[in-house]
């Protein structure tokens, strides 16, 4: 095809376009960036593929981080759990398992997130979001049967990480060595919860990171083969972040944590390799496609650049994603399989490492088992009918998906810029910056919604008389979360009361001294039966209690 050729096929294209279609008919996508109605060789040249694309598992890492990537090693399926007690929640587990999950997620109570025991909360509240873990018994109940040795667990574990240090406990108590540990501290990332969720934010923003750096550099040591790094872009995406801005913020919090670890005095190509990423997939599905490929490249340089680190283990952007309960709504709840499965794929042709997908119903209440079920099966038929394996970056080469790439790249950039501009992601939380950005684009996209401009199916448009109805998980039995009550009071009483006094007064005095680590302590803690609640108690009588900014 000659030049001359496409240019008169191209303006005869225009020219037919214009009279069927409005003049003002512009398109833009969450992230602000105009969609046109097409794109050819003028939006993208091929020429640019090994600066662009090169190939899986090589610079500039646009298409995956492994060589055969899905192809080879499917993603892991991560289905969270938080269920009531530590029983329940083992029960639900161990059918989760059986229905096709490859790896385990532990998502404690409300409460516990928190930084509380059951024994300090109103009972009426407990076990209703997630699993009452309160001590090492909780997490050995939860975990019967599981070959810990054998099996990745991500624990939502927030700053001062009370759930991997009950983990590793249980491994010495069942003589496993922490070297056979693996999985992910998936909540480590203490700025996200300064930002937009304030819940897992239990301590002074100073303090968390004292503890987040201490947490890193225990696990490099002692738990080689855990990632302790787990930098989320999920929060505040969604807080009402664009995909862009998500990505961005993201992106500059791992570089903040990097210099963190950096100052502590570690080697970068010895902490780098574990850090991971935990994201959104929204239902913009070709946004998010280019937003996890623009993020994979520029990580990639990030840390050869600015970083220097030479084992390419370093520059792999591993994530684990998960659908987006944000986009689920309340109305005709079954349309949420039609939206979750459009957010799966989105994710597996994005490059993910590890996925969850909701329940239709997760809007609603902490997953029914019907539900869990359906969105473990999505994902084995994503997989195994419709063959999403079988190409690595299927999209590669569209001159949409490219161009889209690069205008999300630069879009991130710009919004890193900004957050570089005013002294790097730490400060720029503590000053708002970050906040009241989210803040703006959360609100104009709920006026597009509002005025109709975006459509939400069964809420703005195809509205019906009445909802489809589904049942919600029901709040646990009060003689359940009693027995579970009686069992911490028990626990507390059989205790070394004096060996509980010891080891919380060395959290006291780790924490005034910097060449003391503080989760270290918190192992030990853990150990002669200290529990939740009364380390984070501690801690926030030595380092401050959380009180995250509410920008304006």
């Amino acid at each position: 095809m000659t030049d001359k050729t496409f240019k008169q096929a191209k303006d005869k294209w225009v020219a037919d376009f214009d009279q069927t279609m409005p003049a003002d008919d512009v398109r833009h996508n969450r992230s602000g960036i105009e969609v046109k109605p097409i794109y050819t060789p003028d939006d993208w040249d091929s020429s640019r593929y090994m600066d662009d694309l090169g190939f899986p598992g090589q610079a500039p890492w646009g298409r995956g981080i492994y060589p055969s990537m899905h192809r080879g090693r499917t993603w892991s399926q991560r289905q969270l759990i938080g269920l009531a007690t530590p029983e329940e929640y083992n029960t639900r587990m161990r059918k989760i398992v059986d229905a096709g999950a490859s790896a385990l997620s532990v998502i404690p109570c409300n409460s516990v997130y928190r930084g509380f025991d059951i024994d300090e909360v109103d009972p009426v509240l407990l076990g209703t979001c997630g699993t009452t873990i309160n001590t090492v018994e909780d997490m050995d109940i939860c975990l019967d049967g599981v070959p810990i040795e054998k099996t990745s667990i991500a624990l939502n574990d927030p700053s001062p990480f009370t759930l991997l240090a009950f983990l590793l406990a249980v491994a010495k108590r069942r003589d496993i060595g922490w070297d056979k540990v693996t999985g992910t501290s998936n909540q480590s990332d203490f700025i996200s919860h300064f930002v937009a969720n304030h819940m897992f934010f239990r301590l002074a923003l100073g303090g968390a990171r004292r503890v987040f750096v201490d947490h890193v550099a225990f696990a490099n040591k002692h738990v080689p083969n855990w990632n302790p790094v787990s930098v989320v872009g999920q929060h505040m995406q969604q807080g009402g972040a664009t995909p862009a801005e998500a990505m961005a913020f993201t992106l500059s919090t791992a570089i903040q944590f990097a210099e963190d670890c950096i100052a502590r005095g570690m080697e970068p190509d010895t902490f780098l390799p574990r850090f991971t990423f935990f994201f959104d997939i929204s239902v913009s599905f070709f946004e998010e496609v280019a937003k996890f490929r623009a993020g994979r490249r520029i990580w990639a340089r990030v840390v050869k650049e600015r970083f220097g680190a030479k084992d390419m283990r370093s520059h792999r952007f591993k994530f684990h994603a998960q659908t987006s309960g944000v986009d689920l709504t309340r109305q005709q709840p079954l349309n949420n399989i039609s939206r979750v499965t459009t957010q799966a794929i989105a994710g597996i042709f994005g490059g993910l490492q590890s996925m969850h997908t909701d329940g239709y119903d997760e809007v609603l209440s902490t997953p029914t088992e019907g539900a869990a079920k359906i969105a473990v099966a999505t994902q084995n038929i994503l997989r195994d009918e419709a063959h999403l394996v079988d190409v690595i970056d299927p999209l590669a080469g569209s001159f949409y998906v490219e161009t889209l790439t690069n205008e999300m790249e630069e879009q991130i950039l710009g919004v890193m810029a900004k957050v570089e501009d005013a002294g790097g992601m730490f400060e720029a939380v503590r000053k708002g910056l970050v906040q009241n950005m989210i803040g703006e684009s959360a609100m104009k996209f709920q006026n597009r919604i509002d005025s109709g401009e975006q459509t939400l199916v069964g809420v703005n448009k195809y509205v019906e008389d009445e909802d489809a109805s589904v049942d919600s998980l029901p709040r646990p039995a009060a003689d359940v979360m009693q027995r579970q009550l009686d069992r911490l009071k028990a626990f507390k009483a059989d205790r070394s009361h004096n060996a509980v006094d010891k080891a919380l007064d060395a959290l006291s005095r780790a924490s005034a001294d910097e060449t003391d680590n503080i989760f270290g302590r918190i192992v030990e803690a853990v150990e002669v039966g200290c529990t939740n609640g009364e380390i984070c108690a501690r801690l926030r009588d030595e380092v401050g209690y959380g009180q995250p900014l509410v920008a304006a």
